[in-house]
């Protein structure tokens, strides 16, 4: 765990990788901003983005000290959203894609609940779903299923240790690297779903993975 905080480091990080979203970043900053629960930081990973990502995202920095602000050449989701989680500086990690956004309670009603329950490792869903709520099968892409029956990562929220103990995310799967990571992670760990809504996820953003697999 990075110690980069003068005054100690926040207990949740928050990491939103992002590649070409500068549309839609001030409706998820703002969501991660209007949280209830103020121990956390944002980490922005940008994948190469070039559109005018970084002169939003500079502009939160000036003034939120609480918001990093990271660049790397074009490696796609999972590396991207590896790179946060080494550079993490949280005990607690979540994800917030850069088209999505939190209700005010998100972080709150988990940072509880994983306190109340120390023993469970990496908990999982809550999703809001605003669009068509199927996609491709990851088994069986010519089938679709509905994301009731997925693995969301972007609703992760766990111990980074736990992240950085099973090396992330497997960059060689471009398409449900997150059920894979959940698979592989049941087998060692004590993990948990939950049904606290909170997670709006917008299905039909242009350019998204799951529109274009």
């Amino acid at each position: 765990m990075l110690d980069i905080y003068r005054t100690g480091n926040p207990k949740v990080t928050v990491v939103m990788a992002t590649y070409d979203r500068g549309e839609y970043l001030q409706r998820s900053i703002d969501s991660y901003l209007a949280q209830t629960y103020r121990d956390s930081e944002l980490l922005v990973v940008d994948d190469g983005s070039r559109d005018d990502t970084f002169s939003i995202v500079s502009r939160y920095i000036d003034q939120h000290r609480n918001i990093r602000y990271m660049r790397h050449a074009n490696r796609k989701l999972s590396m991207t959203r590896n790179a946060g989680i080494q550079a993490a500086a949280g005990e607690y990690i979540a994800f917030l894609d850069s088209d999505d956004e939190y209700k005010p309670d998100y972080l709150e009603r988990r940072v509880d609940f994983m306190d109340a329950h120390p023993e469970v490792d990496l908990i999982e869903g809550g999703v809001i779903i605003i669009g068509d709520p199927y996609v491709k099968d990851w088994s069986n892409t010519a089938q679709k299923i509905h994301l009731s029956r997925c693995h969301v990562g972007a609703t992760f929220f766990g111990k980074a240790e736990v992240f950085r103990a099973l090396g992330g995310f497997d960059k060689n799967i471009l398409y449900a690297e997150d059920s894979q990571f959940w698979k592989r992670a049941v087998e060692l760990l004590c993990l948990q779903k939950v049904d606290f809504p909170g997670y709006v996820y917008y299905r039909n953003t242009e350019g998204s993975i799951c529109n274009t697999i």
